[in-house]
């Protein structure tokens, strides 16, 4: 398992910035990687929504949702050999601050096999600035719009 975390502070009110991160149409313009996304089926926890990135289409399920403050999806890639499924968790935590609000990005990875592992370890710093940039992009358009 591969867990990374990121923070950041957001000068917006915690209400602006859930109506960006609960939008599964709104992942493209700040979650890094993500080309597309939508809404397959339902609300809240169990709804079902497809995200296009690293040039594929991956089904996903919010396995977390309590509005304001916490939203979450599981992505699951079917693979090959003995462990055929890789599984990333995305979590997005916000808590109100006296003038803004507080931001919690954390990406939890299960590889589908130590060659996978080893390759997720290797990269670890990569997708840490990817979540630095992520939470800057919704800095951007939490404070913006």
């Amino acid at each position: 398992m591969m867990l990374i975390e990121r923070s950041t502070r957001v000068s917006a009110p915690i209400e602006a910035v859930w109506d960006l991160v609960q939008r599964a149409e709104d992942l493209p313009g700040w979650l890094a990687g993500v080309r597309q996304a939508e809404v397959l089926s339902g609300e809240g926890i169990g709804r079902r929504q497809r995200v296009h990135a690293a040039g594929r289409a991956l089904d996903a399920e919010v396995i977390a949702y309590q509005e304001p403050t916490l939203i979450a999806w599981r992505e699951r890639v079917e693979g090959s050999g003995a462990r055929a499924e890789a599984r990333t968790e995305v979590y997005v935590e916000l808590a109100p601050e006296e003038d803004g609000t507080s931001v919690r990005l954390i990406m939890v990875r299960w590889p589908a096999g130590p060659v996978s592992g080893a390759l997720l370890r290797w990269g670890m710093r990569r997708v840490g600035a990817d979540l630095e940039g992520s939470l800057a992009r919704l800095t951007g358009m939490a404070t913006v719009g």
